[in-house]
């Protein structure tokens, strides 16, 4: 434990002259009953009542003395209760999102529903965003300051092909690295990577709680197969929720001259969420989209943070001092 303002610990010196001078005071009040031939009152008779008549007093010094201590502002590394998690806002940024069969359009009716997420997340679940068309990227690593979060998704574009799979696996990737930390892998070298030997299958559930938020038409026309990435993320313990933008009916777009048809595959999004033991929603359904918000996992953990005791030992101070006023009033008949 440590002090804010050490020096108030000097006024613990006054104690000790304090105490001589209650003894003092007792002494010559218990001479003058002596003398004019006082009894003094029914508590302070005998060995029981001397003892009694003690308490007060006591109480009152502990109480002083820690009234000093809390005037000391004291602090201490305490674990303090606090809710995580991990949230991956993954986006489908594929051309077919540019489709209005959502308005004003699917990317943009996809970025309205996680702009809304974000802003139902307390500040202690970290949220990351990954783009993904025929790739996957990382645009925004997990973080608690939703104001950069907002930021990456405004930034989003429809770019190419979609590929599911690419999404999770970014998706994946991001939670890794934010699990190991700040600084692991972030940093430049010039040096050649030695051979590393074949990875470690990862444990079963390792990055619960943290799960995937995927936001797509769910139209997968690249490669590799969407279902063996959602395999991968049940294995390591990660759900996906996934939010279907479009429509059954579909929308006909003009992409380099070419009218292509797209319209919302929710057979394959509801796949991908029952294999990770997520949710399948539709983004034209706001009440679907509002119940994500109380199904995303956090844990419960005990941060180490410097916290002021302050209040603790002021309130255990007063309630000493309050119990030594008291139990005088009802022993001696005065205060003490």
């Amino acid at each position: 434990m440590s002090f804010i303002w050490p020096p108030a610990l000097l006024a613990l010196a006054l104690i000790p002259p304090g105490l001589l001078l209650y003894w003092f005071v007792g002494r010559r009040r218990r001479r003058r009953l002596a003398t004019f031939g006082g009894e003094g009152t029914r508590a302070e008779g005998g060995l029981a009542g001397r003892i009694g008549g003690r308490i007060p007093a006591l109480l009152v010094l502990v109480g002083l003395t820690v009234m000093t201590v809390a005037l000391a502002r004291p602090q201490a590394v305490v674990g303090l209760p606090r809710e995580e998690g991990t949230v991956i806002l993954a986006f489908d940024v594929s051309d077919s999102m540019a489709a209005t069969d959502l308005a004003p359009t699917r990317i943009a009716a996809a970025k309205v529903a996680a702009k809304d997420f974000v802003s139902h997340e307390p500040v202690t679940v970290a949220i990351g965003v990954v783009a993904f068309s025929d790739s996957g990227v990382s645009v925004q690593t997990p973080t608690n300051d939703q104001a950069s979060v907002i930021a990456a998704i405004d930034r989003l574009a429809p770019q190419k092909g979609t590929s599911l799979a690419q999404g999770i696996g970014a998706s994946l990737k991001a939670i890794s690295v934010a699990a190991a930390g700040p600084w692991a892998g972030d940093y430049y070298t010039q040096q050649t990577a030695a051979p590393t030997a074949t990875p470690t299958p990862v444990p079963s559930g390792v990055h619960a709680p943290a799960v995937v938020i995927l936001l797509t038409d769910g139209e997968n026309n690249e490669s590799p197969d969407p279902l063996v990435a959602a395999r991968s993320a049940a294995d390591q313990g990660v759900r996906i929720y996934t939010v279907g933008i479009g429509s059954a009916a579909g929308s006909t777009l003009n992409l380099n001259g070419f009218q292509v048809h797209t319209q919302l595959d929710e057979a394959m999004l509801r796949q991908i969420s029952q294999i990770t033991g997520g949710t399948y929603y539709n983004a034209t359904d706001a009440a679907q989209l509002d119940s994500i918000y109380g199904n995303i996992d956090v844990q419960v953990v005990l941060q180490p943070q410097l916290t002021e005791l302050t209040p603790i030992f002021a309130g255990f101070a007063a309630l000493l001092l309050a119990a030594g006023a008291v139990s005088s009033l009802l022993w001696l008949g005065r205060m003490p």
